[in-house]
């Protein structure tokens, strides 16, 4: 369970291989992106006026 060892991440690392144990990282498109969900701009609150 070392460098020589292709089953485990490590090994994998030290081979330069990819596999179950590192799988390659996966580049999204730019296409693919969800769309930015648009913040509520922050208005002032309004406090109820007591009645008098």
């Amino acid at each position: 369970m070392g460098k020589g060892d292709r089953k485990t991440a490590k090994g994998k690392r030290y081979n330069c291989s990819y596999g179950n144990a590192r799988p390659k990282a996966i580049t999204k498109t730019a296409g693919s992106a969800a769309a930015p969900v648009a913040k509520k701009a922050a208005g002032k609150k309004t406090v109820a006026k007591k009645a008098a």
